[in-house]
């Protein structure tokens, strides 16, 4: 049976569960790709949420997407903000994105990934 290559879900090879002070790495070759908390969650310090890209992707060490009004480009938009240690995330949230590290102040997870396929 072939893969289906235009389905998000079908690129998810794997997850792992994640809580209070735990750092978690994907695979060699993979990304996190979603994060879905299962109670209120909040991430730590600058190597909390880390994004491959930290321009394109909302994270912990840098914002995303902040450039000035009127700079905005083909790769980055303007208005975004950085993920902050005391910034709490509801149960039941996905984040998508493509994550190498996340390390959670509180709560629990489950993060997903797919291979990188750079």
């Amino acid at each position: 049976m072939g893969r289906i290559t235009n389905d998000f879900v079908s690129t998810i090879e794997g997850s792992v569960f994640s809580n209070t002070g735990t750092t978690i790495i994907p695979p060699t070759d993979h990304v996190f790709v979603a994060i879905t908390t299962l109670e209120t969650t909040t991430f730590s310090n600058t190597l909390g949420l880390v994004a491959e890209t930290s321009t394109r992707y909302a994270g912990t060490e840098d914002a995303a997407g902040d450039l000035a009004g009127g700079s905005e480009t083909v790769n980055e938009g303007s208005g975004g903000e950085e993920i902050l240690v005391g910034d709490s995330f509801p149960a039941s949230l996905t984040i998508y994105g493509r994550y190498t590290k996340i390390t959670i102040a509180s709560g629990s997870i489950i993060a997903y990934y797919a291979r990188d396929g750079k």
